[in-house]
C-alpha cells in the first residue's frame, strides 16, 4: 500500500479522492463504526469551493446546501434587527464563488465517501490506529484489534486529540480562545422561521439557532458556566432552550447529535515526522467562529496529495514532500490568527476568510521570471477567466499541471501537462505561467529558459 489515511473527516476523505483519482494505492481507516454524524463544520469559504469543483463533488455540495442566511437577533420575544453574517465580495471573473456555502458537515463527509467509493476509495471503518513505528522503506501502523497495516506513507488525519500525532511524538502549542466550554447540536425546533439565524443574547451565554440548509434541522450553540456538566439529553437541551429564549421546551422535539467542546487555538510544532504527515485537526485546531478550521483542513489535503502523487507515481524525488509543512504550516498559523480575531471580534467575517488570497509566494516550488509579471504571480492563486474561449477552471479541473501560453509561443510539453494558448490576459499578464495540480502559479518566465528543469523536479520529463 503507498498511503494509510488515518481518520475519515473531510481532511483524510479529500485526501483519499485526490489520491484516488491520481492511482495512488490508499486506504482510509477510521475508528468510529460510521462517518462523524454531527453538522459542526458547516461553512464551506468560497476556496474550498473551488477545490470540491476540482475533486468532482461540487455538485453535489451545491446541490445538498444553501447560502447563509440572516443574522436575526430576538429580545423578550421580539425581533430587534437583522445583519448580514460576513461582509459581501464583490463578483469577479476570477473568482466564481463570492460567499461561503453552508452545508451540514455530515452531509459533506457523505458526499465525499460517495465519490471515493466511486474513484475505487475505500474506508474501513471500526480501524483504530493506536500505535506506529516507521523505518526506512515505510509506516507500520498498530490497531487496537492487534493488528497492523503497512504503508509507505501514514497522514494523520485523525482529529484534534491525534492518536498518531502523539504517537511520533509531535507537540502542540496552543491557548484557550474562549474560558467557556460551548454546547453544540443539531436540533428540531418549531416557532422559528428558517429564513434567518437566530441568535439569543443574554447573561447566562446566550444562544443561537441556525438553520441547516437542506434538512430540517437547527444546529444550536450556546455557551455554558465552567465547571457545569452540560446535559446533552433531550430534556436537557430544552430546559436550555426554554430558559434563554422565548421558546417553550416543547418547541424542541427532537435532538440528533450533541456535543461539547471548548475553543482554542493550537498549532502542532511540526507538520511531518519522517513518513508521517499531519493534516487538518491533527495539525491545527481552530475557534469555529469564522469558519476557517474544516476549510483549512481541506486544503492541507489538497496540497498534500499531488504531492505524495508526483513522488509516488510521477517519479518526483522525495524531497518535495518537505514543502506540505513549508507551505501548509505558515497559512495554518495565519488562519488561526484570522479564526481567533473573528471570535473575539475584532474581525469581520468577509473577504479575509474566504482564503481567495492565500498563497505560496515564499515557497521553495514558487519561481517567477518575468520581468514584467501581471497582477498574478507565481505563488498565488491561479483564478479564473477565459482565454481564447476556454474557461480556465475547465481546463486547470483534474489531476494534471497547466500551462498558460498568454502572447507568446508554448514550448514542448511532457503528457501530464496541458496547455492552453492565448492573448496576453488581465489577471495573468504575458508569458509562460505554469498551474500547478492545487491551482495555484508555480512558475512563470517570459521564455522557456528554466521550464524544463522546473519540471523535471517533480518527475515530469518527455
Amino acid at each position: 500500500m503507498d498511503v494509510l489515511i488515518v481518520g475519515a473527516g473531510p481532511t483524510g476523505l479529500t485526501l483519499g479522492v485526490d489520491l484516488a483519482r491520481r492511482g495512488v494505492d490508499a486506504l482510509v481507516v477510521e475508528r468510529a463504526e460510521v462517518l462523524f454524524p454531527g453538522s459542526r463544520g458547516k461553512g464551506l469559504q468560497p476556496r474550498t469551493l473551488e477545490v470540491f469543483d476540482d475533486l468532482g463533488v461540487l455538485d453535489a455540495v451545491r446541490a445538498a446546501g444553501g447560502p447563509y442566511p440572516t443574522r436575526m437577533v430576538w429580545q423578550d420575544g421580539r425581533r430587534m434587527g437583522e445583519r448580514r453574517m460576513f461582509d459581501p465580495m464583490e463578483a469577479d471573473e476570477g473568482a466564481p464563488y463570492t460567499e461561503p456555502w453552508m452545508v451540514p458537515q455530515w452531509r459533506t463527509q457523505e458526499i465525499l465517501h460517495e465519490r471515493l467509493v466511486e474513484l475505487g476509495g475505500t474506508v474501513a471503518f471500526g480501524r483504530e490506529v493506536v500505535g506506529t513505528e516507521q523505518d526506512a522503506e515505510g509506516v507500520t501502523a498498530h490497531l487496537a484489534d492487534g493488528s497492523t497495516v503497512r504503508a509507505r506513507y501514514a497522514v494523520a488525519a485523525d482529529g484534534g486529540r491525534s492518536a498518531v500525532r502523539r504517537a511520533v511524538g509531535i507537540g502542540m502549542t496552543g491557548e484557550a480562545v474562549e474560558p467557556n466550554p460551548i454546547l453544540v447540536a443539531d436540533v428540531r425546533v418549531s416557532g422559528l422561521d428558517r429564513e434567518n439565524w437566530h441568535v439569543f443574547p443574554g447573561d447566562g451565554g446566550g444562544l443561537m439557532l441556525c438553520p441547516l440548509a437542506g434538512t430540517e434541522e437547527f444546529q444550536l450553540l450556546a455557551r455554558l458556566s465552567d465547571g457545569t456538566a452540560p446535559d446533552l439529553s433531550l430534556d436537557g437541551i430544552r430546559k436550555l432552550v426554554a430558559a434563554r429564549s422565548h421558546l417553550a421546551a416543547e418547541d424542541v422535539t427532537e435532538v440528533r447529535w450533541a456535543s461539547e467542546f471548548r475553543p482554542r487555538a493550537a498549532l502542532a510544532d511540526r507538520f511531518r515526522a519522517g513518513r508521517v504527515f499531519l493534516a487538518g485537526d491533527a495539525a491545527h485546531v481552530h475557534s469555529p467562529a469564522g469558519g476557517q478550521g474544516l476549510n483549512t483542513s481541506v486544503q492541507d489535503a489538497y496540497n498534500l496529495g499531488w504531492k505524495l502523487g508526483a513522488v509516488l507515481r510521477d517519479g518526483a524525488h522525495e524531497s518535495l514532500l518537505d514543502s506540505y509543512e513549508e507551505e501548509r504550516r505558515a497559512v495554518a498559523a495565519e488562519m488561526l490568527g484570522l479564526s481567533t480575531s473573528v471570535h473575539r471580534g475584532e474581525t469581520r467575517r468577509g473577504e479575509a476568510t474566504f482564503q481567495l488570497g492565500l498563497g505560496y509566494p515564499d515557497s521553495s516550488l514558487t519561481e517567477e521570471t518575468r520581468t514584467e509579471p501581471g497582477p498574478v504571480r507565481s505563488g498565488d492563486r491561479a483564478p479564473d477567466g477565459r482565454v481564447a474561449g476556454t474557461r480556465l477552471f475547465d481546463a486547470f479541473r483534474g489531476p494534471h499541471w497547466t500551462l498558460l501560453a498568454l502572447g507568446t509561443e508554448a514550448p514542448e510539453v511532457p503528457g501530464p501537462v496541458r496547455v492552453v494558448r492565448g492573448p496576453a490576459h488581465g489577471s495573468y499578464g504575458a508569458g509562460l505561467l505554469l498551474v500547478r495540480p492545487d491551482g495555484y502559479l508555480g512558475w512563470a518566465g517570459d521564455t522557456a529558459d528554466g521550464f524544463r528543469e522546473y519540471l523535471a523536479r517533480f518527475g515530469l520529463r518527455r
